[in-house]
C-alpha cells in the first residue's frame, strides 16, 4: 500500500488525527449499533469482501479505507490490490477485506464514502493535468475544502498529479479584494503585512487589472494572482511582470474549466489554481461485496 507520506502530507495511514476524525464519523453513523447487521447476521460469521470499481478512474484513499476498518476491527485483514494513483477500469478489484461480517458491513459505508470522494477529486485533477501536458504550469487547488476533510481532500489532489496551494490562512499571506478594501489599497495592505512577517514568508496580491499588477509590482509583491482575467489580458500582464520582475511568480485563478485552462496555460502563467478540484468534482463509483473472489488488478 501507498502511504500519505509519498505524497507529502507527512501523515501515514495510522495517524493519530486521522484516527480520531474516523472514530467520530463513524460515532455518527453507528449510534447505539448497526442494528441490521445485528439481527440479520449470526455473531460469529466471518467473511471475504471486495472492493471494486464501478467506473474508470483515478483511486485515492486506500490508506484512509484500510484505517477505518482497523478502528472498527483490528482483527480485520486489508490487503489493497492496488495503489492510489493508479487508473483502474470498470471491474478492476481494489481491495479485501477478510474477518468479521458484522465489522465489515459496519465501516464499509464510511469507508466506501472517503474512497469515493477522494477517487472523485484524484479523478479530475488528473483530467486537468493532462489537459495541460507539456506546457510548464503547475495546477494547484485552493482552501475551498469540506471542512475537517482538507488534508485528505488536499491528499487527493496530489495524487491525481496536482499540487496545494497554502494550507490555510497561516503560512502565507494572500491579498485578496476585501483586505485591499480593508487596508486601503494594495501598497498599504502589503506594507502593512511585510512589516509583521518573517522574511522567510511570500506575500501574494490577488489583482483583477493591470493597473493593479502594477501597484502590486510596485508594492513589492512576491506572488501576483490574475483573477478572472480573459487570455488576452492575463498574458498582457505576463509580460509586464516578466519584463519588470521576473522572480515574481504569477498565477492564473477563477473561471478555471478542463476546456479554458490550456488557453490560461498558455499565457505563461506559472500556476493555475482550480476551487473546483474539491468542490465541484463527482466522486467516484466504488462498491463493497460480500463473498467476492480474489481477482487481478
Amino acid at each position: 500500500m501507498q502511504p500519505f507520506a509519498n505524497h507529502g502530507l507527512g501523515i501515514g495511514g495510522y495517524d493519530t488525527g486521522l484516527r480520531e476524525s474516523i472514530r467520530g464519523w463513524l460515532a455518527e453513523d453507528i449510534g447505539t449499533g448497526d442494528i441490521t447487521t445485528r439481527t440479520t447476521i449470526p455473531a460469529g460469521s466471518a467473511m471475504k469482501a471486495v472492493i471494486h470499481a464501478k467506473e474508470e478512474g483515478i483511486i485515492a484513499g486506500l490508506p484512509v479505507a484500510e484505517t477505518v476498518f482497523a478502528v472498527v476491527d483490528p482483527s480485520l485483514v486489508f490487503t489493497a490490490l492496488v495503489q492510489d494513483g493508479d487508473m483502474v477500469s470498470i471491474g478492476t478489484i481494489i481491495a479485501e477485506i477478510e474477518g468479521s461480517t458484522h465489522s465489515i458491513l459496519t465501516g464499509e459505508r464510511l469507508a466506501l464514502n472517503l474512497m469515493q470522494r477522494l477517487s472523485g477529486i484524484a479523478t479530475k485533477t488528473r483530467q486537468f493535468v493532462d489537459a495541460l501536458e507539456g506546457l510548464p504550469v503547475r495546477l494547484v487547488d485552493t482552501r475551498k475544502t469540506t471542512p475537517g476533510h482538507r488534508l485528505l481532500e488536499k491528499y487527493a489532489v496530489r495524487v491525481g498529479g496536482g499540487a496545494n496551494h497554502r494550507f490555510g490562512l497561516y503560512d502565507a499571506v494572500m491579498i485578496k479584494d476585501n483586505h485591499i478594501k480593508g487596508a486601503g489599497g494594495i501598497t498599504a495592505a502589503v506594507s502593512a503585512a511585510r512589516s509583521a512577517i518573517p522574511h522567510t514568508m511570500k506575500i501574494e496580491v490577488e489583482t483583477e487589472s493591470l493597473e493593479q499588477v502594477g501597484e502590486a509590482l510596485n508594492s513589492g509583491a512576491d506572488i501576483i494572482m490574475l483573477d478572472n482575467m480573459k487570455p488576452e489580458l492575463m498574458r498582457e500582464a505576463v509580460a509586464i511582470i516578466r519584463s519588470r520582475a521576473p522572480h515574481v511568480v504569477t498565477e492564473a485563478s477563477g473561471g478555471v474549466t478542463l476546456e479554458t485552462v490550456r488557453s490560461m496555460a498558455e499565457s505563461g502563467v506559472d500556476i493555475i489554481s482550480v476551487g473546483g478540484l474539491t468542490y465541484s468534482f463527482r466522486s467516484l463509483d466504488i462498491s463493497l461485496d460480500l463473498g467476492g473472489k480474489k481477482g487481478r488488478a
